[in-house]
């Protein structure tokens, strides 16, 4: 089967295609259109076919849209119930005849495609596909938990012979991200994008109002939930704009993410109860909250969970192309990798290069020559191979720096223009983490849990040690990414040390870069001091 995924409803624009059971591509739409999180002003925000994504992932693929078996898509507006709640009804029904009518938007895109093969994926059933069948363990428990989907924030269950069998879903308005997207917009961020932050801001606040949550946000003996809505400003007031923070809005968000830890551990009781199984796979923008999947971990029944690294909804297109060909017959093969979109050789970076006319040099390694730079403390844009599918950097597309230095979290954060608040995080060679970090999982090459860096080595990584003491980690495996692990190897023969400064390569509001162009136009607006891309370095004058 070749099966084109897309994701084209709600936000996080992406497409994927997945051939006899393997991901060949899978691309986020905000890489090509340089819009993050497809972002335009409301109601339009959401609405942005992939054409980009798609349009590459085909090539990718070497595939003619004639030559698809089928295309999914991660939503079906047969299921959507107007009255269920959850979004405002005013523009419901314009998004529900938006997704009936994207077989034809697509015919407009795909001249040669066939609306025929066309098929409607259940949204969240493709969450938890995009995690129980890309999953390295097999058979196992799926969870999805996000703001909602058609008329459902969360469905649990279990894949077995890459079968799913439904155990529960929890009908809106109750929901889980909406509850943590209300308080993300209430603390002056952006919902649906920026929830992130409530939770690096939760680490400097005391969760003192969790009684009072506790009686509005609670699990149901069916395997489901209730969030009752209330009054945020009875805890702290709503912030607008450049408004600083106080002590009253990190105890909110301290508050909000122990009840959701908290609430999360009940349902995975619950699912572990009903399967017996010992694995758990993750997915749904929920999962992306990496503080409570630790705790999951931790004192959750489940002995392995794995998350979906494009958990949010652009993995959801992914998990449409996975559903509908293990429903096919195929044999989906685990998910090994999140490098899974555009990538350019050599030859095709000397070449832009050349264009820009900018000076650069061909050092005979250039993980040494970044080793040498973050060394005497400069800030390294590392552009290398294909980019990341998901939210994180992960090696690819990143900016490094020296981890031992506390004044980079605000250097970076500068050069990034983002909140002070904000941890930046560490990437660590696989066989040296388990001396440096405790408690999370070991291997975790996705940043999507955190550790705690032991006592003795907090002053030698205060660049990546936040205010609670944990880091989100990402291990290295030379078998993996033979260039970063010797780019670490080599920092730590000059430093000491086997750690660096991972962030994604972006600056405030835009996307991550994906392309040389990308790489070059950051490079020159910001205060970088050198730019390894490719087998090339360029330095800045």
């Amino acid at each position: 089967m070749r099966v084109l995924g897309v994701n084209a409803v709600f936000h996080d624009s992406a497409a994927a295609v997945v051939v006899d059971g393997r991901t060949v591509a899978a691309a986020e739409e905000e890489r090509f259109s340089r819009r993050k999180h497809g972002k335009r002003p409301v109601p339009f925000s959401t609405w942005e076919l992939p054409d980009g994504a798609i349009a590459w992932c085909l090539r990718e693929a070497g595939l003619e849209p004639d030559a698809l078996d089928a295309v999914a898509y991660s939503y079906d507006p047969s299921l959507v119930d107007p009255d269920s709640g959850g979004l405002d009804p005013s523009w419901e029904s314009l998004r529900t005849t938006y997704a009936t009518r994207a077989p034809y938007f697509l015919k407009t895109l795909l001249p040669t495609y066939r609306p025929e093969i066309f098929r409607f994926v259940r949204h969240h059933v493709a969450h938890v596909a995009s995690a129980g069948l890309a999953a390295p363990f097999g058979d196992c428990a799926v969870l999805a938990a996000d703001g909602r989907g058609e008329a459902t924030s969360m469905l649990a269950g279990e894949y077995r012979d890459q079968k799913l069998d439904v155990l529960a879903a929890q009908p809106l308005p109750h929901s889980l991200g909406l509850f943590y997207e209300d308080l993300t917009e209430h603390l002056g961020f952006a919902r649906s994008s920026d929830e992130y932050k409530v939770m690096a801001l939760a680490s400097y606040g005391t969760p003192r109002h969790r009684d009072r949550l506790r009686t509005a946000v609670y699990s149901t003996p069916d395997g489901g939930f209730r969030t009752q809505p209330f009054d945020w400003e009875e805890f702290a007031p709503p912030r607008r704009g450049e408004d600083e923070f106080d002590e009253r809005h990190a105890d909110l968000a301290a508050s909000v993410q122990v009840v959701l830890e908290e609430v999360l551990l009940e349902l995975l009781d619950w699912l572990y109860r009903r399967t017996g199984a010992p694995y758990l796979a993750l997915a749904g923008g929920v999962a992306l909250n990496c503080v409570a999947n630790t705790r999951l971990l931790a004192e959750g029944p489940f002995s392995e969970i794995w998350v979906q690294p494009a958990a949010g909804d652009s993995g959801t297109a992914l998990g449409a192309a996975m559903a509908v060909a293990a429903e096919s017959g195929d044999v989906v093969q685990p998910m090994t990798t999140a490098a899974l979109g555009r990538g350019w050789s050599d030859a095709e970076i000397e070449a832009i290069l050349r264009t820009a006319r900018v000076r650069y040099e061909r050092p005979p390694s250039i993980a040494a020559a970044a080793a040498a730079v973050i060394a005497a403390n400069g800030v390294v844009a590392w552009f290398q191979g294909r980019a990341e599918y998901g939210p994180r950097a992960l090696g690819h597309r990143s900016l490094l720096a020296h981890p031992s230095r506390a004044d980079n979290v605000e250097r970076l954060n500068d050069i990034k223009g983002r909140e002070q608040f904000r941890p930046v995080a560490p990437m660590v060679l696989l066989d040296r983490a388990a001396d440096i970090f405790t408690r999370g999982p070991l291997p975790s090459p996705y940043m999507l849990f955190v550790h705690d860096v032991v006592p003795e080595w907090r002053d030698r990584l205060q660049g990546v040690t936040h205010v609670d003491g944990t880091a989100r980690i990402q291990t290295v495996d030379p078998a993996d990414d033979a260039l970063m692990a010797e780019l670490l190897t080599a920092f730590d023969r000059l430093s000491g040390v086997p750690v660096v400064v991972n962030t994604s390569l972006n600056t405030a509001g835009r996307p991550m870069v994906d392309s040389p162009q990308d790489a070059l136009e950051l490079f020159g607006s910001a205060p970088v001091d050198a730019l390894a891309i490719g087998p090339f370095l360029v330095r800045r004058p």
